[in-house]
């Protein structure tokens, strides 16, 4: 079976919010699942972002990027073996907020069904964030997001990967754009929480196969997950 495109993702944002992030799933098993994905590491120490067949860490205090080991624990992943459907180049992209209106406009039929995406570009303006990770465990989330590091970048070359997921479907995973960006020389990057850019190259595609697999540890068993709206708007921004 053809799994072009279809997205794999490993647990749910949800418990993500909760704490539940001691271990996951290895590095090598979601290079299993795609070449274009992003997600989080155990405790939560910094970003994830999965492009070309690499795994990256995106971190904080150093404020550096590491190549993952194929042995690193992932608690939470979102990721497909991606192949655009849709190209545009010398796109304008203004803010975070202009990628739902080009978007919209290529794939005005996919509303309720999951994109993701990829902008190349040299961006005049690009702000990121990184999680610093767990100081106990079990911490949630909504805590480590009142810690994060951001960081602002002006004339930098590089790649976002990134997932549109609807609405209905917070809590599961971000509902709306979750995007992770890293530099072209692999020294720099972040969750983006804004960019700007005259001149991207965007590659698109449209998802309608979804599976989602479930931790199995206790930590999960015994979470008390709920959809906390306010909570994932605020950290996930």
């Amino acid at each position: 079976m053809d799994k072009t495109n279809h997205i794999y993702q490993y647990s749910l944002l949800s418990a993500l919010m909760e704490g539940v992030c001691e271990a996951g799933i290895s590095v090598s098993k979601l290079l299993s699942q795609g070449n274009h994905g992003i997600g989080t590491f155990a405790r939560m120490d910094g970003e994830l972002i999965l492009l070309d067949d690499t795994v990256y860490q995106l971190q904080a205090d150093e404020g550096g990027v590491r190549e993952a080991s194929m042995e690193d624990q992932i608690p939470y992943a979102v990721a497909t073996n991606f192949s655009p459907t849709h190209t545009l180049v010398h796109q304008s992209l203004q803010s975070k907020l202009s990628i739902e209106e080009v978007l919209t406009a290529i794939a005005p039929q996919a509303r309720n069904l999951f994109l993701s995406y990829r902008i190349k570009a040299r961006f005049s303006s690009m702000t990121v964030r990184m999680v610093r990770g767990q100081q106990y465990p079990g911490q949630p989330l909504s805590e480590l997001g009142d810690n994060q590091c951001i960081n602002h970048y002006e004339d930098i070359e590089g790649t976002v990967v990134g997932f549109r997921a609807p609405v209905a479907w917070q809590g599961f995973s971000v509902s709306g754009h979750h995007l992770h960006f890293i530099s072209s020389d692999c020294t720099r990057g972040g969750h983006v929480l804004d960019l700007r850019t005259d001149d991207a190259t965007i590659y698109m595609a449209v998802a309608s196969n979804v599976r989602i697999e479930l931790p199995t540890s206790e930590e999960f068993n015994v979470a008390k997950l709920k959809v906390n709206d306010a909570g994932i708007k605020k950290v996930e921004g």
